[in-house]
C-alpha cells in the first residue's frame, strides 16, 4: 500500500516568509491553491485536499542548522516584521500611590516600541485530518467521567487524594544561594541582551525567558511542584538587603491589595507576549525583563519578600498556583517533602479573592486567544486574507481587544456556571467563595492548554537554546560543549511527526479537562454536605468543560498563520 506522502506538493503549499505570520502564495500557483485563494476572498472555508491525511508546513527563521559556525549567514535587521516579528482611607494613600508607580513603569516597559524581528518558529498549518472524531471523543471522554464521579463514594476519592508517600527532607537554607546563582544567570542573560546577537535564535535572553522559563519551567512546576522558590531572582537579594537593612522585614502588602498588582502585571505580560510587535528582540527584552526586576525588587523592598510573591509578583504566584498540581509537596516547618497524586494539593486549597480567581482565568484566557489570534477564522472576522498576514503590527488593535474580550467572556461563563450549579443544588454558601474555590479546576486545562499550544515551538527552539547558552555573547564561545550542537528542525515536520504531535496535543486537552472534572468533584464536596448536591452543582461546569474542550481541539486542528 503506498505510503501517504509528508507534505503536498510544492505549488500547493504557500510560502512562508521569514517574518512571523507572512504566509504569501507561492510564485508557482496550482489550480488547487487558486481555488483556495478565491475562496479565501470571498470568506469561504478553505477547501481540503482529497484523502484523510494531515500535512504541515513549517520553516523556522533562521536556517542556521544548514550551515557549520564559519557559514552561518548574517541575520540583518528587518523592520515591520515579526512574534514577533523579531526578533479609602488616608493611610491607604501612600501605598496606593506606590503600586501605581510600580505598576506604570512595568506597563510602560512593555508598551515601548521598538524596530522588530524574526520570531523563533512560526508556522503555517492546514490541519487536513478528519479531526471530528477527536472532538466527539473528547466531549464524550469529558462527559462520561463526570457520570462516573457522580456515582462514585465521596469518600473514596478523599481517600485517594489522601495518599502520600514521605520522600526526604530539604535544606531550606540552600535557597539563599540558588538565588543568587540564578540572579547572576539571570544578570548574565541581561547582559547577553544588550551586547550578544541580535538574532533571537542566536541569542539566549528570548530562547531562556520565552521557552526555558515560560514553556519548559511552567510544565515542570505542574509536574513536580515548586521549583521556582529555589531559583526566584529576587528571594537571594532580598535577604542580603534585609542583612544589611533589618528594617526591611516588617514590611508587608496590604491585604485590600487582594492579588491585583499580580493581575494587572500578567496581564501587560500577556499583552507584550502575544501582540507587541517584538518580544523577542533581544534589546527590547533586555530592557524589559531588567526594568521588571529592578522594580519588583523595589517592591520587595517595599512590601517585603513573602507578600509580594504571594499576591504581586505575577511569576511568583502564577508558579505557585500551578505547582499546585505538581505531584511533589513540601510541608513546613520541617521542609520534609513527600509523594501525592496529581492534582491531590488542590483539593486542600483554599478558596481565592475574586482577584486570584480571575488571576487564574486569565492565564487560560491569555494561552486561548493565542491560538484564536492566529487562526483563519479570526483573521477572516478581522477581514484579513491569512495567505497575506501583514505581520502583528497591523494587528495589535484588534488583538488588544480580542485579547480582553476571551478572557472577559471566559470570566462570564465561568462565573454563570458556577451559579448556575449552586441554584441546582440548592446552596445557601456565598457565591464568592463557591467561585473561588472552584476556579482551582481551571490549573490542569491551563497546563494542558500550555503543553499543547506551545508544544512544537518548545521541541525546535529548545535545541536552540542548547546552542546559545553555550556561546551567550555569540564571540566563539563553547562553555558547555554544545555550541557546536546542529539543530534538528524537522522534528516537528513530516506525516508521522505531525501525527505524533497532534495525537499528543490533544491527549493532554483532554486529559486535562477529565482531571478538572475531577478535582472540581473532589472541590464540591468541601461545599456540599451531600453528594447529590455536589454533582448537581458540577453540571454547568462540566458542561462549561466539554464545551471548551471542543474548543481546544478546535483551536489545535484549524488552520492557522503567523
Amino acid at each position: 500500500m503506498r505510503q501517504p506522502t509528508t507534505s503536498p506538493p510544492p505549488s500547493v503549499l504557500p510560502d512562508i516568509s521569514p517574518a512571523r505570520g507572512e504566509i504569501r502564495l507561492s510564485s508557482t500557483v496550482s489550480p488547487i491553491s487558486s481555488f483556495a485563494r478565491d475562496e479565501s476572498a470571498l470568506k469561504l472555508p478553505i477547501s481540503p485536499l482529497a484523502g484523510g491525511e494531515k500535512w504541515s508546513a513549517q520553516r523556522t527563521k533562521s536556517q542556521r542548522f544548514a550551515f557549520s559556525n564559519d557559514e552561518r549567514p548574517k541575520h540583518k535587521r528587518r523592520a515591520g516584521s515579526g512574534r514577533t516579528e523579531g526578533g479609602g482611607d488616608a493611610g491607604r494613600r501612600p501605598t496606593s500611590l506606590l503600586l501605581t508607580l510600580i505598576f506604570l513603569a512595568c506597563i510602560a516597559t512593555f508598551l515601548n516600541t521598538s524596530p522588530a524581528f524574526a520570531h523563533a518558529s512560526d508556522r503555517g498549518y492546514v490541519l487536513l485530518m478528519p479531526t471530528g472524531y477527536y472532538l466527539t471523543g473528547g466531549a464524550i471522554a469529558v462527559a462520561a467521567s463526570f457520570l462516573v464521579l457522580a456515582i462514585l463514594p465521596p469518600a473514596l476519592l478523599k481517600r485517594i487524594a489522601a495518599k502520600r508517600l514521605a520522600l526526604f527532607a530539604v535544606n531550606n537554607g540552600l535557597r539563599l544561594l540558588t538565588s543568587l546563582i540564578a540572579f547572576a544567570i539571570f544578570a548574565t542573560l541581561i547582559a547577553a541582551g544588550f551586547l550578544g546577537s541580535r538574532d533571537p535564535l542566536s541569542n539566549p535572553l528570548p530562547l531562556t525567558i520565552w521557552t526555558l522559563l515560560w514553556v519548559g519551567l511552567t510544565l515542570v512546576q505542574g509536574v513536580f511542584g515548586n521549583l521556582w522558590a529555589w531559583i526566584n531572582p529576587w528571594y537571594g537579594p532580598w535577604r542580603v538587603a534585609t542583612a544589611i537593612f533589618p528594617a526591611l522585614r516588617d514590611r508587608r502588602l496590604p491585604q485590600w491589595a487582594g492579588y491585583w498588582p499580580a493581575l494587572i502585571l500578567f496581564f501587560a505580560f500577556a499583552w507584550f507576549e502575544l501582540i507587541d510587535p517584538a518580544p523577542d528582540d533581544p534589546a527590547r527584552l533586555a530592557w524589559a525583563a531588567g526594568i521588571y526586576w529592578l522594580m519588583s525588587f523595589l517592591a520587595v523592598i517595599a512590601f517585603g519578600y513573602e507578600d509580594w510573591s504571594r499576591r504581586g509578583e505575577f511569576l511568583s504566584v502564577f508558579f505557585r498556583m500551578v505547582s499546585r498540581f505538581g505531584m511533589v509537596e513540601a510541608a513546613r516547618p520541617e521542609n520534609r517533602t513527600s509523594l501525592c497524586l496529581p492534582g491531590a494539593k488542590l483539593w486542600a486549597a483554599n478558596p481565592l479573592p475574586a482577584s486570584g480567581m480571575f488571576f487564574l482565568l486569565l492565564s487560560l484566557s491569555s494561552v486561548s486567544f493565542d491560538g484564536l489570534s492566529k487562526t483563519f477564522f479570526w483573521l477572516g472576522l478581522n477581514g484579513i486574507n491569512p495567505l497575506e498576514f501583514p505581520g502583528r503590527s497591523a494587528v495589535m488593535t484588534t488583538n488588544t481587544i480580542g485579547l480582553v474580550l476571551i478572557f472577559a467572556a471566559l470570566s462570564a461563563v465561568y462565573l454563570l456556571a458556577v451559579l448556575l450549579g449552586e441554584r441546582l443544588a440548592g446552596s445557601r454558601l456565598p457565591f464568592a467563595r463557591s467561585a473561588g474555590l472552584l476556579v482551582w479546576s481551571i490549573v490542569p486545562i491551563a497546563l494542558a492548554y500550555h503543553f499543547s499550544h506551545y508544544l512544537t515551538a518548545f521541541l525546535v527552539n529548545g535545541q536552540y537554546a542548547l546552542v546559545a547558552i553555550s556561546d551567550p555573547f555569540s564571540s566563539g564561545w563553547d562553555v558547555f560543549g554544545t555550541a557546536g550542537f546542529q539543530v534538528g528542525a524537522g522534528i516537528v515536520a513530516g506525516y508521522q511527526s505531525a501525527w505524533a504531535l497532534w495525537n499528543a496535543q490533544a491527549a493532554a486537552i483532554i486529559g486535562g479537562h477529565v482531571l478538572a472534572v475531577l478535582i472540581a468533584h473532589g472541590l464540591a464536596y468541601r461545599l456540599h454536605p451531600t453528594a447529590r448536591q455536589a454533582a448537581l452543582s458540577q453540571l454547568p461546569l462540566t458542561i462549561l468543560m466539554i464545551g471548551y474542550t471542543v474548543f481546544g481541539l478546535w483551536l489545535l486542528s484549524t488552520p492557522t498563520a503567523g
